[in-house]
């Protein structure tokens, strides 16, 4: 994993390194996510008080991450105002699938870290206008690992599997499915060619990692359980909305006293 291998040292918090030489390792690793966690709430802050719900997008590689903007896209883009960060090693080329549909996209080309931090996202938030954002998408690099250790300041996290990866990778990769708030299994259109895909068993491990976020079964192609999936993100706009207005009703009422 990323204490490992490294890549949680990127080009936004390689400073620290370069900072503080007399460390040892794992004290140096121990700051870079302190510091990770630190800009994190920053950009959380930062989401709140514009009202912007964030979604933090979870999978493998070619699971069906991209498609399911579009679709989204398609059916929310005249209730939401969206936008979407793109996090990939190299190329825009999700970026650009998603400009097709007008909607705002920025891309985070991430070079050898195989996951965003919130330095990267922190970064991405210069090119965004967050007062004029609903929904706040951020397409993490296709990784089953890596991407569940670091906060970006998202309020959700969303994790895709897809049919053709094999029913019981939420036990083999069981960080990343334990952090789900909510899992969605793709492409089940193709679920009959794959007979040795049972759609339960996802769902049963998911209980035996103790986590009851639900679990929905899509179709972008065919579009089959996405109104399951739309009806789940425009409860959760509305639920955000609810406690950010409480929020700032505290706010003005704590000013109030202090006055």
């Amino acid at each position: 994993m990323c204490n490992t291998c490294g890549c949680n040292i990127t080009p936004a918090n390689k400073y620290l390194l370069d900072t503080d030489h007399s460390n040892t390792s794992v004290e140096v690793l121990q700051n870079l996510m302190s510091e990770n966690d630190r800009l994190a709430t920053h950009n959380r802050q930062h989401f709140d008080e514009h009202n912007v719900l964030v979604i933090n997008l979870m999978s493998s590689p070619g699971s069906g991450k991209t498609m399911l903007l579009e679709s989204t896209i398609d059916a929310l883009n005249k209730q939401y105002k969206i936008a979407v960060i793109e996090g990939d090693l190299e190329t825009e080329n999700d970026a650009e699938r998603i400009r097709a549909k007008g909607v705002t996209a920025y891309q985070i080309t991430t070079g050898s870290a195989c996951h965003l931090d919130a330095h990267m996202i922190h970064n991405a938030l210069h090119h965004l206008d967050l007062s004029n954002i609903d929904i706040l998408f951020i397409e993490n690099v296709g990784n089953l690992v890596c991407p569940a250790s670091f906060d970006l300041g998202h309020h959700h996290n969303v994790c895709l599997l897809s049919v053709t990866e094999g029913d019981d990778k939420p036990i083999k990769y069981p960080v990343m499915f334990r952090k789900a708030d909510l899992v969605l299994l793709t492409k089940t259109d193709l679920l009959p060619f794959l007979d040795d895909f049972n759609p339960d068993k996802p769902q049963e491990h998911l209980r035996q990692l103790a986590n009851a976020a639900p679990v929905i079964q899509i179709s972008a192609k065919n579009h089959a359980g996405m109104d399951h999936w739309y009806a789940w993100l425009s409860n959760e706009v509305n639920r955000h909305h609810k406690t950010d207005q409480s929020r700032l009703a505290m706010s003005s009422v704590r000013r109030a006293h202090e006055r």
